[in-house]
Parts: C-alpha cells; sequence; structure tokens
C-alpha cells in the first residue's frame, strides 16, 4: 500500500529518512556536492513515498520569488520505474493546486521524458548544476 507524508524540517525523523534517500541518490550514485543538496530545507514542505511501510522515494516544493519550485526528486536505484516517482509528483502538484503562479524545476536531462508526461515542458538551454545537465521546466496550466 503507497502511503505518502508530507512534512516540514521539523519532523526530524522523516527528515532523516528522506536524507538518507536523497543522499544515496545524490551525494553517493550521482557524485553531487553534500552542502548543495541539504540547502534551503527549512522553508521547503517536504513529501516521502512509502510502499507498505518502506520509503523509497522523497522530494519537496519551496516557494521563491517566481513561483514554487520543485526540488530533489529522489527514487532509490533498486525502485525506480514502478511509479513511486510518479506518486512523489502528483502529491506535489495536488499540494498547490489552489496555486495560480508559476511550477517549475531544473529537471535533469535524461528525465525529460517522465516530467513531459505530467505536463511540464522545457524551457531555455540546457545548463549545469551540481556537475550535472538541467533543463529549466515549468508545468502548462
Amino acid at each position: 500500500m503507497i502511503e505518502i507524508k508530507k512534512f516540514t524540517f521539523d519532523d526530524s525523523e522523516l527528515m532523516q529518512i528522506a536524507h538518507q534517500i536523497r543522499y544515496e541518490v545524490f551525494v553517493i550514485g550521482q557524485n553531487c556536492p553534500a552542502d548543495l543538496e541539504y540547502e534551503f530545507e527549512e522553508e521547503s514542505i517536504h513529501f516521502l513515498v512509502f510502499d507498505n511501510g518502506t520509503p523509497y522515494a522523497t522530494a519537496r516544493h519551496r516557494k521563491t520569488e517566481k513561483g514554487y519550485k520543485l526540488e530533489r526528486f529522489a527514487v532509490l536505484e533498486s525502485k525506480r520505474g514502478k511509479g513511486y516517482g510518479r506518486h512523489v509528483l502528483i502529491a506535489i502538484l495536488d499540494d498547490l493546486k489552489d496555486f495560480k503562479g508559476k511550477i517549475y524545476m531544473h529537471a535533469q536531462k535524461q528525465v525529460l521524458p517522465f516530467y513531459e508526461k505530467l505536463g511540464f515542458v522545457k524551457e531555455g538551454e540546457i545548463f549545469e548544476e551540481a556537475a550535472i545537465m538541467h533543463y529549466k521546466m515549468t508545468l502548462k496550466k
């Protein structure tokens, strides 16, 4: 059974779980600098996806001057392709359903098709962020 938990930085237990997933995916798996990985934590709203009580994916959103930015989508490598990324993205979009402004992200090049299927469009040129190639993507409304 899929369960999605929404939480803030103050929930240290859930935050630790999210950090473990992100550490494995980004810091270990993609060699992202840890100091970049854990910025803006306190101002973000975080999400975890559990399947039968086991956490497999996480993401967050935060308000910026441009709108809401979706960030830190991470699914454990052994659990990719099973819908966990879709579950967390849909939960975040549902959380922001009453927001009328811009919803955007910096998506890694290799996952553009995933986000495009869920209504995001690529904007501008490719750029490097944390030594990984990204595109800005914005939700079509």
